[in-house]
């Protein structure tokens, strides 16, 4: 007998889950189609080689490789070492997320697409992490991007969005942080490790996690002296309001070009915020998010901190990521938002609506044999009516009925006993309140089941 089971990090949703889920993704497209953004949807595998080398050292080693099919053991004893035996075995790869594939589809419909393009994708990725709370195998992204437009206002709407999206869910609390490539990468120049750009934002990316002692350890391990890692640590202890953090930032790089740049980005999409930001966004030089790609804006969404939970969403500004593809010089921004995540915290802070997980509203009983020829005209009346309703599925004893209305939490039954049925009458049960009434079966037709 085999032991039902599912792979590590990943999850089944029943019911009650999977409608608390769809609350969330119909916040969020319903948000995104009122800002203008259109929908996307691309494979669940791509090619070995659109993924890899996209993502940073790290994120290269969590992407799920695909075993091709064929004649695997022929082309096995081919391979000259084991790089060779990879390549020839695992062609393809499940997506690590869904901007690259994003990319690509651009790259490919490029003469078919209005620029700046604005699309908007709910998907599934996979990333071979180590499970963990709010960390999974299999999870749903859902991104946000605008492609074809160098525009700063493009950065102000994206966290725009953020706000909407969070204070439309009823989340108190979270914050919106916000940092520049441009300043990380001036901060390589000054610290005299311009080429180790890469490995600086790395090893920063994990401070929350692992303190600042051990980033100065992994700086070092990665090639900087002490000196060097002093003006790192020095500039992650860069405090105050935003004005304040931008001015520090203005003494730190006042002899760098590029760090003059990104401090003028910075400036004008958070002194250009609207009055209306529920959550003003934070400068935060820590943040690092360790994704090559990123050069300009960067974003990351905390969830509130009386919840045990890191980034809910993130993002930023592309300037050459269709380049890969050989679409140069097409600049884009976007946003994520992490579904599961925001799921745990809605969760944990008592956030759902009742309304969102509301099923069946009404079950009628089906007493006897002759109870289909008066119920199915009853659905069909309920269900024009847009109030979700069924019929038990079999003739049944009222206490067996009752305790299946309970199990599933359908809130109002339909009984046509003997009684109702010589009194021409309805009898309609709370199930919540317990408190029953007859109605005649035109009533119907006008009954509030709230």
């Amino acid at each position: 007998m085999i032991k039902p089971s599912i792979p590590k990090g990943t999850r089944d949703f029943g019911p009650v889950v999977v409608r608390k889920r769809q609350y969330i993704f119909q916040t969020i497209r319903e948000t995104f189609e009122l800002f203008g953004f259109q929908p996307l949807e691309t494979p669940a595998m791509e090619q070995m080689d659109t993924l890899t080398g996209k993502y940073g050292e790290e994120g290269d080693k969590l992407i799920f490789k695909i075993l091709d099919n064929g004649d695997i053991l022929g082309r096995a004893q081919q391979a000259k070492d084991s790089r060779e035996l990879g390549i020839l075995l695992c062609e393809k790869a499940l997506r690590y997320d869904l901007t690259i594939p994003f990319a690509r589809f651009v790259v490919m419909n490029q003469n078919d697409l209005a620029f700046p393009f604005k699309r908007y994708q709910m998907q599934p990725v996979w990333r071979a992490d180590k499970p963990q709370k709010g960390r999974y195998r299999e999870f749903y992204q859902c991104d946000v991007d605008i492609v074809g437009s160098n525009s700063l206002l493009n950065e102000i709407e994206l966290l725009m969005i953020y706000d909407s999206v969070f204070t439309k869910l009823g989340m108190e609390g979270y914050e919106i942080r916000i940092n520049n490539r441009k300043i990380l990468s001036a901060l390589a120049e000054v610290a005299g490790k311009p080429a180790l750009l890469t490995d600086i934002t790395v090893a920063i990316d994990k401070l929350d996690k692992i303190g600042i002692e051990k980033v100065k350890e992994e700086l070092a391990e990665r090639g900087l002296n002490d000196s060097e890692i002093t003006i790192i640590a020095n500039f992650l202890n860069i405090g105050g309001n935003n004005e304040e953090k931008l001015q520090q930032l203005g003494e730190l790089f006042k002899n760098s070009e590029t760090g003059k740049k990104g401090i003028e980005e910075l400036s004008y999409v958070l002194q250009s915020q609207p009055t209306a930001f529920k959550a003003t966004p934070i400068l935060d030089v820590t943040l690092a998010r360790g994704l090559n790609y990123y050069t300009g804006m960067i974003v990351e969404v905390k969830a509130p901190s009386t919840v045990k939970m890191g980034s809910i969403g993130g993002g930023g500004r592309y300037d050459d990521l269709t380049g890969l593809f050989g679409l140069p010089n097409l600049s884009g921004v976007g946003i994520s938002f992490g579904v599961d995540r925001i799921y745990d915290v809605l969760e944990e802070l008592n956030l759902f609506p009742a309304t969102a997980q509301q099923g069946t509203r009404v079950l009628i009983f089906n007493m006897d044999a002759n109870t289909t020829a008066t119920a199915f005209p009853m659905l069909a009346g309920l269900r024009a009516r847009g109030i979700a309703a069924e019929l038990y599925h079999e003739p049944a004893k009222m206490d067996k009925q009752m305790k299946y209305a309970n199990k599933r939490g359908i809130p109002y039954v339909i009984i046509m006993g003997e009684s109702e049925v010589k009194e021409g009458m309805l009898s309609i049960k709370n199930m919540v309140s317990g408190q029953q009434e007859k109605i005649t079966a035109a009533a119907l037709a006008s009954y509030s089941f709230e």
